[in-house]
């Protein structure tokens, strides 16, 4: 696919966003054989990267990761926006939509400590430091004697934290780690089945101006369609639960031979009550089937665990 148009692919700046964008900007430029020149990267600052001293919870929620590359889009200052799937909101403004994803990644986190070398080894009172809400829910289910902390930042500046001793041990994906090559970092690589990853954890996503079917096209030849329809299940789960970092909410769906497979989760902060349901169905029923289930949670879980008083 030849064009004469530079394409202008939208960005955090710190060094995971910028990987996740150059991965993108390879894929076009290899699978469309496009001019390398015809390709380029535009960085820019979010509020989400500005706020570092409290919880985005506390601030605005995940939209802060994407709204100053919302508004890049609609300005056409950018062609197309690249995003960790995990950190978009469930909906976009008006005028931009999910254009694809690339092949996910390793969905599952794990515990890095510089002294204990697997959950059960931190002693009782240890610190974990986490932003996510998810983690440390399911931090407290598993070992309500632990204590956490906030800890905001990217990979690096976390794992320097930890390292330096200022908590004594913190949670991250693992894909982050795999594409920085800092897999080596990882203590534990915490099991599925009792520790679930976010909604959209290790997949990459495309965001395009809906009226821009040039740039769209081009998206839909690299995505990956199965990753698609796992996260169409997914973001249909946490959009019925109207998820946001405020609620700790896990979901995780995988497709094999035309089929989906869905699991999801949702707890109180302090880990001490869970709702969980689980569905499969046909690819082509990927929404309905996770509406469904996040109907089911709703159905069962009281009104106090989603106004997120814990």
């Amino acid at each position: 696919m030849q064009t004469d148009r530079i394409i202008r692919i939208g960005t955090r700046g710190s060094p995971l966003a910028l990987w996740q964008a150059d991965a993108v900007r390879d894929r076009l430029i290899s699978m469309l054989c496009l001019s390398p020149d015809r390709v380029e990267r535009v960085i820019i600052k979010t509020s989400g990267d500005m706020i570092q001293d409290r919880a985005l919870s506390q601030a605005g929620g995940k939209g802060l990761f994407t709204k100053e590359i919302d508004e890049a889009m609609l300005a056409g200052a950018i062609d197309l926006a690249v995003h960790s799937a995990k950190d978009m909101p469930t909906a976009f403004p008006a005028g931009i939509d999910i254009a694809g994803y690339l092949p996910r990644e390793d969905v599952r986190d794990c515990l890095i400590s510089a002294r204990f070398g697997s959950l059960d080894a931190l002693p009782k009172g240890a610190m974990i430091g986490t932003a996510s809400l998810r983690r440390a829910a399911l931090i407290k289910r598993l070992r309500p004697d632990l204590e956490t902390t906030l800890l905001r930042g990217n990979v690096e500046t976390r794992l320097r934290k930890t390292s330096e001793g200022e908590v004594d041990a913190t949670l991250l994906a693992l894909a982050g780690l795999k594409r920085l090559g800092l897999e080596r970092h990882a203590t534990m690589v915490m099991p599925i089945d009792v520790f679930p990853p976010a909604v959209g954890q290790g997949a990459i996503a495309i965001t395009a101006r809906a009226s821009d079917a040039p740039v769209a096209a081009m998206v839909r030849e690299i995505a990956d369609d199965d990753t698609g329809t796992a996260l169409a299940v997914e973001r249909a789960f946490l959009t019925v639960l109207d998820g946001s970092c405020r609620t700790p909410i896990a979901g995780y769906a995988t497709v094999s031979d035309g089929m989906v497979q869905f699991r999801g989760m949702l707890l109180r902060v302090d880990g001490s009550e869970v709702f969980e349901t689980q569905c499969s169905g046909p690819s082509q029923e990927a929404v309905a089937l996770g509406a469904q289930a996040g109907r089911d949670i709703l159905s069962r879980a009281p009104a106090d665990v989603l106004s997120h008083s814990g």
